[in-house]
């Protein structure tokens, strides 16, 4: 990736608590990697605590917004439908909840189907980690019988339901979901480290967010969307789905997110219509900024303490912000 950098470290940035540096901000939020691209260049670039840029970072729900490039992609193969049910993809789950969803209800996390995504109680009483509950994320999505409304009625996040469409990509083109994510995306984007990818105990990539990558192939994917999907001549993301992001069409959200700055979720991204801006938020502070109108983007790798609660959002929203206007004199 070409280089041009810039001072911004030293940018003063006003927070709710007060003012201070860039630097001194990245240090506060527990950050690990944070880099800064303007057109096509890298113009800042930060290691903490002890990461290093040939290392992986656990993306968390970052990796949603991966799947839902995928998606788009294999939409334009002509391989996925978005407006077909869900069963007319995975039959085995018309015993399920999802019975009723389209794909694209899934997409929008506007399925009617219950499930906790509460992280704390997730990680000390997860279904998977009972005796005789589910051993599997396959074994959790036919075990998810019981809805809480109609599908497409509103957004409420559920991770589970990027893991169905996982096995749906798996099931339309007869690949592991590492191998078409590789196939797809990683080899043609450029990427110059290896990703990982967590799984299940039956070997099943975990599409919510199990992909681990360094911090420089995570900015060549948010350069890849700030591009409409090209890499010089070659187009790997079709610009229609690109496009796509940008309407937002998703289900109405159930409650305003990060005071009122995200609008709308669509095709597993957060849209930031105030900026024209898209976001990637993975759980811990692994996030994507992308802002083509001032060509350019941002990301963090981080390990937020706590509940990762809306203020850590806030303060990187008002970061990044302020770092886009000094780049970009706007």
């Amino acid at each position: 990736m070409l280089e041009s950098p810039r001072p911004l470290g030293d940018i003063v940035v006003k927070f709710d608590d007060g003012a201070r540096s860039v630097d001194d901000y990245l240090a506060r939020s527990f950050t690990d990697g944070f880099l800064v691209l303007h057109r096509g260049r890298i113009v800042f670039e930060r290691y903490l605590n002890g990461f290093r840029p040939h290392k992986q970072h656990l993306l968390m729900s970052t990796t949603k917004s991966f799947i839902g490039i995928l998606v788009g992609i294999l939409v334009d193969k002509g391989l996925l439908d978005l407006q077909k049910l869900v069963t007319h993809y995975l039959p085995e789950l018309e015993v399920t909840a999802y019975k009723g969803a389209t794909v694209q209800h899934l997409l929008d996390m506007a399925s009617g189907v219950v499930y906790d995504d509460d992280y704390d109680p997730f990680w000390k009483d997860s279904v998977l980690s009972q005796p005789r509950g589910p051993r599997t994320m396959w074994e959790l999505a036919l075990s998810l019988k019981e809805a809480e409304r109609p599908h497409g009625a509103l957004f409420k996040y559920k991770s589970m339901d990027t893991d169905v469409v996982g096995f749906i990509l798996q099931r339309v083109s007869g690949m592991y979901l590492a191998d078409l994510i590789s196939q797809e995306l990683w080899v043609p984007m450029g990427a110059e480290q290896d990703a990982y990818i967590t799984v299940d105990k039956s070997g099943f990539g975990l599409a919510e967010g199990g992909l681990c990558v360094t911090l420089r192939d995570l900015g060549r994917f948010a350069l890849l969307v700030l591009d409409q999907g090209a890499r010089g001549r070659h187009q790997i993301i079709p610009p229609a789905w690109i496009d796509e992001l940008w309407k937002g069409r998703g289900a109405p959200l159930e409650s305003a997110l990060r005071r009122g700055t995200i609008r709308s979720y669509h095709n597993f991204w957060w849209i930031d219509r105030d900026n024209r801006a898209l976001w990637t938020s993975g759980w811990g502070g692994q996030i994507s900024y992308v802002e083509p109108d001032a060509e350019f983007a941002a990301v963090k790798l981080s390990h937020w303490p706590g509940d990762n609660g809306e203020q850590y959002q806030f303060d990187l929203r008002t970061a990044v912000l302020a770092i886009r206007s000094a780049v970009s004199g706007s």
